[in-house]
């Protein structure tokens, strides 16, 4: 009888645990953790993953989603700059492109912008500029040796990023930030140092937040302005001498009654993180 009842008790922890902590092992070092943030997502298709540095560990929700590749958008950014300062096409953080006076929707886009308000305001006419500047044969051998998403450009120069050709994963999208954060990938630090300071923020409370948001759209009724069905924010946060990076990302069809940009991702990230005192 105490056989059956510990034999029972057994299982039941068991199918308990299971249920809570579906954890597993992405490499022989670091731990995936998914956790149901359903709540946070209501309305979309989406996904959540967070990597604890310090301990090695994933958190991770709606797996299959986090390994689905999507158009990068305007967090493509990040890495656009990177490339244009290797390559020189950007001098710096201050290297300025005119306005060629369209007038855009957004106010902020309608002046000269440098590479740090470039970043700021995700304005798109000034990272296609560079795109053309830097070329598609720069471009190309470049992400290859990122190794970004899906590494295809195809869509054209000025718009590959833009719900186009080139694809990422959320996963990806972390492990791009972890190695563009630690020196990794095939840029200066200098370079990567400039970047770094025009993604930051937040800087409060010992706490600074850095990232980019990314919003993609498809023409709806040929109006001028579409319903944003694919959003993204992306970024880390360095707290307490440990880095957590994040990749957020949300899908909704062009018939949903809530659009599904960068801004609605970085709400959605902030209240998680916010939540669970990374913030």
């Amino acid at each position: 009888m105490l056989t059956f009842l510990f034999l029972t008790f057994l299982v039941a922890t068991i199918g308990c645990s299971s249920a809570t902590d579906t954890s597993k092992e992405m490499n022989s070092t670091e731990k995936v953790l998914n956790e149901d943030l359903s709540k946070y997502f209501t309305g979309y298709e989406g996904s959540f993953v967070l990597f604890d540095k310090n301990k090695n560990e994933y958190t991770i929700f709606n797996q299959s989603k986090s390994q689905k590749q999507v158009p990068p958008c305007s967090t493509f950014k990040i890495i656009n700059s990177l490339i244009g300062l290797e390559t020189k096409v950007l001098e710096d953080e201050n290297t300025s492109f005119k306005w060629d006076g369209t007038d855009y929707s957004i106010e902020s886009w309608n002046k000269d912008q440098t590479l740090k308000s470039a970043v700021s305001n995700s304005v798109v006419w000034y990272f296609q500029i560079l795109a053309s500047k830097i070329g598609e044969d720069k471009m190309q051998d470049y992400i290859n040796k990122v190794n970004y998403g899906n590494k295809d450009i195809s869509g054209g120069i000025t718009k590959f990023w833009l719900q186009s050709s080139l694809k990422i994963s959320p996963i990806e999208q972390v492990d791009i930030l972890r190695k563009f954060y630690d020196y990794q990938l095939p840029f200066s630090k200098r370079n990567i140092d400039i970047v770094k300071d025009v993604i930051v923020l937040t800087t409060e409370n010992g706490i600074k937040l850095s990232g980019k948001t990314g919003s993609g759209s498809k023409p709806e009724n040929n109006a001028p302005e579409s319903k944003y069905i694919n959003g993204w924010f992306v970024g880390y946060i360095e707290k307490n001498e440990d880095v957590y990076f994040f990749a957020t990302n949300i899908e909704a069809n062009e018939t949903a009654e809530k659009s599904a940009g960068g801004q609605e991702a970085k709400e959605i990230t902030l209240k998680i993180l916010k939540d669970k005192n990374y913030l």
